[in-house]
């Protein structure tokens, strides 16, 4: 059985490791977290929780307080670099950034030519994941059980909902900018369906686009507040409450699988800035039904393969981590 005292443990141990951790390793990490935020359906808490870094990120970024700030002000770069794990979250961004930037080309060729086998691939990342985090938590423990299922019915009741359309104003975008970064440190929850959900999804591609930095600056803004507010109630469960916190992270991992399925039939798109169309609103299909209902093959062998990847990504990924412990 894990120990709720695990939260204390990890919040003191986010400045004090560094020393003897590889600052490659955080860096790739980073990337696999970009690599996650430029797919839709998948979001960067995911991977944190997949390579083991999640509560170190989450404190991390808890640490950026008041305190923090008058020890950056006062001059006292060194004290506030270990405050705020400097190291740890400056290899972990440029990683996250370097994974954005490449990305994108790739992930989106295979969205329109390999979906339901890159679906597959991450159903096999979140199922492996999900398995894993049973140490995190005492499954038979009542209180874990009904926060898993709370957290399983939340991430399916975001797959069912629809995208809406609104009047989209600046305390909007600022408003939405809060929800989207939140949904993108919580596992199993992406950033750009949410986007999607809001409405808002189109009209800050144009923002970007176009360069309108009113409407980025805004957005920016409302994206970090809304990091540093959620990421100390984060920081909060995870302290006193680690296991329903982790209990919580399953159910909506394993809710995630209905966002992530690969055979879907799309009942609405919308016509993307390059001119492509895009799927809007789907709904999932079983694969023995797929060819009749979408003309398109369900690929099963190939997406068994992916799967069995996935799976296999996590389970390495792991025994990194676990082997870069040992050597500290």
């Amino acid at each position: 059985m894990v120990s709720d005292t695990q939260g204390d443990q990890t919040r003191h141990k986010v400045t004090s490791e560094f020393s003897t951790s590889s600052g490659a390793l955080f860096f790739l990490k980073g990337v696999a977290m970009g690599l996650g935020d430029s797919v839709p359906g998948i979001s960067g808490g995911t991977v944190a929780v997949i390579t083991n870094i999640y509560s170190r990120l989450i404190f991390a970024i808890r640490a950026i307080d008041w305190t923090a700030c008058k020890l950056l002000l006062g001059g006292h770069l060194f004290a506030f670099w270990q405050r705020v794990d400097g190291a740890f979250l400056l290899l972990l961004g440029l990683g996250i950034l370097t994974g954005l930037l490449s990305s994108a080309s790739t992930v989106l060729f295979l969205l329109d030519n390999y979906f339901e086998a890159l679906m597959a691939f991450f159903i096999g990342l979140v199922m492996a994941s999900v398995y894993l985090l049973k140490g995190e938590y005492y499954f038979l423990d009542w209180n874990n059980i009904v926060s898993l299922v709370v957290g399983f019915l939340l991430a399916f009741l975001l797959s069912n909902l629809g995208p809406r359309t609104v009047d989209v104003t600046f305390a909007y975008v600022f408003f939405s900018g809060m929800v989207a970064i939140c949904a993108m440190i919580l596992p199993g929850l992406s950033g750009a369906f949410i986007l999607l959900l809001l409405g808002v999804y189109q009209h800050m591609l144009t923002a970007l686009v176009g360069m309108q930095l009113l409407i980025i600056l805004d957005f920016a803004v409302g994206c970090i507040i809304g990091l540093l507010a959620f990421s100390r109630l984060l920081a909060w469960v995870l302290r006193y409450y680690y296991q329903l916190t982790y209990g919580f992270i399953s159910g909506i991992l394993l809710g995630s699988i209905f966002i992530l399925w690969p055979w879907q039939r799309v009942l609405s798109s919308y016509v993307g800035r390059e001119g492509r169309e895009h799927p809007l609103q789907t709904t999932n299909v079983l694969p023995l039904n797929y060819l009749e209902i979408t003309g398109n093959e369900p690929m099963l062998a190939f997406a068994a393969l992916s799967f069995m990847a996935g799976v296999t990504v996590v389970f390495l990924l792991r025994r990194a981590s676990y082997y870069h412990a040992l050597r500290k």
